[in-house]
């Protein structure tokens, strides 16, 4: 299927690894020219070097999106190479905290991060955006902003705060051309999360060998219909629809992508 994407640009932050980079990779191979965003100059290289050697068009912008400082200087960056059309927020983390370890310090930084990070990408380009009559703004959620464990409530919280700001600046885009929507991952087997898999699968008795791994995770962790995780792949494909001339009539939604982990009507 032609995703009508040839010659739009996008901006996927925190695209040097993981989610990120899938997203990045996954628009490039439809025809859309990326700018590679992250902190490390080298692991931005390397990723756009490999699309570049692949037959698409990469930039980058370094900076850190939890001030207004880093936030200017990766905007300014990535618009030296042209407007961007689509941008997606996926730069973000989390701690492995509790009610009790997450401190209200980091509550601040996890929202610098996680939700302001958004906010300051939106406000400096989805402008130029309205004034042109067209673009996409994609957050990158998750299912825990509507059923939240008790681990990473600051986690937790801020993906809350991703959904709904989608839904408020979808409303605010009305008859624009702009539309605003959600990705909502479940457990993605990104390098990350097999590391921390493999380290805790002696501990849980759930065998040696990734496929072991897998289903012991999948059992006792992250139950879903599909029996396993998903895949980068599978996130950036949601995305590539979202940000195409093809979901125009799709705004203000939150697209699930998580094997049916989060039952809803």
């Amino acid at each position: 299927m032609d995703l009508q994407l040839n010659q739009k640009r996008a901006l996927v932050t925190g695209s040097t690894t993981g989610l990120g980079e899938a997203i990045a990779r996954q628009l490039a191979a439809e025809g859309v020219s990326v700018v590679i965003h992250g902190r490390d100059a080298g692991r931005a290289q390397t990723v756009a070097d490999s699309i570049r050697q692949a037959g698409g068009r990469a930039d980058i912008a370094l900076g850190d999106l939890a001030s207004d400082a880093g936030a200017d200087a990766v905007v300014a960056q990535a618009l030296a190479g042209g407007t961007i059309d689509i941008l997606v927020n996926n730069a973000g983390y989390y701690h492995h905290l509790n009610w009790t370890t997450a401190l209200p310090d980091t509550w601040i930084d996890t929202y610098q991060v996680n939700v302001l990070s958004a906010v300051r990408m939106i406000q400096r380009l989805v402008p130029a955006m309205r004034e042109r009559g067209w673009g996409r703004v994609i957050q990158i959620g998750g299912g825990l902003a509507s059923q939240p464990i008790p681990m990473q409530p600051d986690y937790n919280a801020s993906l809350a705060a991703r959904h709904n700001l989608a839904v408020s600046l979808a409303r605010d885009l009305k008859n624009t051309g702009v539309t605003s929507n959600t990705v909502a991952p479940g457990a993605i087997l990104v390098p990350a999360v097999k590391q921390l898999l493999e380290k805790m699968a002696p501990q849980r008795g759930w065998g040696s060998t990734w496929e072991e791994i897998e289903r012991g995770c999948v059992r006792d962790l992250v139950p879903n219909d599909v029996g396993r995780l998903g895949r980068p792949e599978e996130i950036a494909a949601a995305v590539a629809y979202l940000a195409s001339p093809l979901a125009a009539y799709v705004s203000g939604a939150t697209l699930r992508v998580d094997g049916g982990t989060i039952r809803s009507v």
